[in-house]
């Protein structure tokens, strides 16, 4: 065998280096196919399963009810949980970071996997424009209880200021309580930012919409498996990038119940977080089980999947 010698002082020539670049750059390749050939198994995988899960009819049917009982019985779960968790915190990054954008989240995500499911579908955008509507609906409906609940929450309610601060109470703060000197011309939001205290009833507003954007994101996603019963097959690359919304937007459903259920176990707030959760179930029942099951003609969206997905009698929701 002729063995090629350079003028380096390594004794390598600069074709060998290339040669040897190549082949690491081919395995290099053939490892990157192969573990995205892994992560796209994964991934159909995973999609099927969750969306066989979420399009079942007992999902559909009665995940409002569980949700119910989650918003019912969560309370109970007070006497059981330790007060030093690290979910006992108010000010932890969960709450910080998802609980005040709740809505905001889910829409994204929502209006995401529509706009990726009807590119799919190859429909035009006016049917795009008529679902993603129904998204701006359920904004609407937010922001409107937001703004009714805040007024009726300053009507109902007074705020008071402490004349004596309770560390001042030497020996006597177990039993007496502090004067409180009414103030009637504020806010909720005002005397709470004034380090005063607010007394009155009150809707919890987190439970609301945590409860609606869940019942949202079923109705939404649980279209997903009759797509993949009815769409031809197609590359991953073209496939992908939906199943990975639709991934995103079951993870973030889990989340949302996650949240939920810190909530009602680490601050219970009794009638209020019920009243949150009866709302929020009112609001989903009157558009997704009302106005959103009449026709056209009445301005109405339409229901998920409806002109994107051929649905027959079996696969329509239940009222």
């Amino acid at each position: 065998m002729e063995v090629k010698t350079g003028n380096s002082s390594n004794g390598f020539t600069p074709e060998i280096n290339l040669e040897k670049l190549h082949k690491m750059a081919a395995e290099v390749i053939l490892l990157g196919k192969f573990i995205l050939r892994l992560l796209d198994a994964a991934l159909v995988f995973v999609t099927n399963v969750l969306a066989r899960f979420l399009g079942s009819k007992l999902v559909r049917r009665h995940f409002h009810l569980m949700l119910s009982a989650l918003v019912l019985f969560g309370p109970v779960l007070s006497f059981w949980v330790s007060k030093y968790s690290i979910f006992a915190n108010s000010n932890h990054y969960l709450y910080r970071k998802f609980l005040k954008s709740t809505w905001g989240w889910t829409c994204i995500f929502t209006a995401s996997f529509m706009l990726l499911l009807s590119l799919s579908a190859r429909h035009s955008p006016s049917l795009l424009l008529r679902h993603l509507s129904r998204i701006g609906v359920v904004g609407l409906l937010w922001w409107g209880c937001r703004r009714l609940l805040t007024l009726l929450e300053d009507a109902a309610g007074n705020c008071y200021e402490p004349m004596i601060p309770a560390q001042d109470i030497q020996g006597t703060a177990s039993s007496l309580q502090p004067l409180l000197l009414l103030h009637e011309d504020q806010t909720k939001a005002s005397c709470l930012r004034d380090n005063m205290v607010w007394r009155g009833y009150e809707v919890s507003q987190d439970v609301l919409i945590i409860c609606l954007c869940c019942l949202l994101l079923v109705e939404e996603v649980s279209v997903f498996g009759l797509y993949l019963a009815q769409a031809k097959p197609l590359p991953w690359s073209h496939d992908a990038p939906l199943r990975f919304i639709f991934l995103l937007c079951v993870v973030l459903l889990a989340l949302w119940m996650f949240l939920l259920l810190c909530l009602l176990a680490h601050f219970p707030k009794f009638p209020s977080q019920h009243l949150g959760g009866a709302l929020g179930y009112l609001g989903w029942r009157g558009l997704y089980q009302g106005w959103y099951r009449l026709t056209p003609s009445w301005g109405c969206p339409g229901l998920p999947g409806e002109g994107l997905i051929t649905t027959t009698d079996k696969d329509t929701q239940p009222q």
